[in-house]
């Protein structure tokens, strides 16, 4: 029996599962940050321990594993693969290979051998490959080298509203009131002194609360929406330099903004740039855990067709079985 291994490092968390030859998911391990571009020391360390639980749960040594894809957020350029190579390397899995997490995400949300991907966790990304095989990332690198957004760009917005609007230079917002509760904070006063004294960062999760009082909240939906727009321009970035713009294909939107968040308020401001530079792309929200995705690559040289493995992974690795 060949076995498979992919793992997803991200941000927030790093993803391993196994699987078989006939797609069936037989471990699955999970751990923290996986970005070594957050700390390579911590970063390989929480690879390790997913890949290990994955591993231990499937019940099989590394020597059975055929062939394994990581997809890591922060594999974006060559100083970065010559930090990553040596690091995955020491896991001790002969057949592996590295790609950034945009490649993963773009594979598990689209059938076909071309398209765009646009992330938004806690940062985003942007990538797409043409039908001639060229590539190209648009972002990633965060907020002072051009992004904007993901959990934690949005995070921020959401404490300075809030500080700003206690100050007299926005309008009163309903985030106050949110963010004061998930911070477990008495008042605005109390928030901006605990966080000037400790210098805590802003905990990225607090974007959860634009989507909580998004509808009743203008400045809430406009924070969105200018998410919406940027991560519309980067793809339409990525369209125009690989001269897509009259190809048919699958713009998949991956990360938990994007998956987990309220769509009314990103999708159409997100659609409408992109509609600009190809009216014929399809929006599609990636409906698998990226980590499918570095599965179906490591597959891609046994037998046994796409379509029989897209459905077996499928029902095990959906976004709301992984959930549930």
């Amino acid at each position: 029996m060949n076995y498979y291994l992919g793992v997803d490092g991200g941000g927030s968390k790093t993803l391993a599962v196994v699987c078989d030859e006939s797609g069936r998911i037989v471990g699955r391990g999970q751990s923290g940050c996986g970005n070594h571009q957050l700390g390579a020391a911590p970063a390989e360390q929480q690879i390790r321990l997913a890949v290990d639980e994955a591993l231990e749960r499937a019940g099989i040594r590394r020597e059975q594993v055929r062939r394994s894809v990581f997809g890591l957020a922060g594999a974006d350029r060559e100083a970065d693969f010559r930090i990553l190579r040596p690091m995955i390397a020491r896991l001790g899995l002969d057949r592996h290979e590295i790609v950034c997490d945009t490649v993963i995400g773009l594979r598990a949300g689209t059938r076909q051998a071309h398209g765009v991907v646009v992330i938004c966790g806690t940062g985003t990304n942007c990538y797409g490959i043409n039908r001639s095989g060229e590539e190209l990332q648009v972002g990633g690198f965060g907020y002072t080298f051009g992004d904007f957004g993901g959990g934690s760009d949005l995070a921020v917005e959401v404490f300075r509203s809030v500080i700003r609007a206690w100050e007299g230079r926005e309008q009163p917002t309903l985030l106050a009131e949110a963010t004061l509760s998930r911070l477990a904070m008495g008042s605005e006063e109390e928030m901006f002194h605990h966080y000037l004294d400790t210098g805590r960062p802003i905990p990225p999760d607090l974007a959860k609360v634009l989507f909580d009082v998004a509808e009743a909240d203008e400045l809430a939906r406009s924070i969105l929406a200018r998410q919406g727009r940027e991560l519309g321009r980067a793809a339409g970035a990525v369209i125009r330099k690989l001269e897509m713009e009259h190809d048919r294909f699958d713009l998949v939107m991956a990360g938990s903004i994007l998956t987990r968040g309220d769509s009314r308020y990103i999708l159409p401001f997100l659609d409408g740039e992109v509609r600009a530079a190809a009216p014929g792309c399809r929006l599609s929200v990636l409906t698998l855990e990226p980590v499918a995705g570095a599965l179906f690559m490591a597959m891609s040289e046994q037998g046994g067709t796409d379509e029989e493995l897209y459905r077996r992974i499928h029902q095990q690795l959906s976004v709301k079985a992984a959930s549930a």
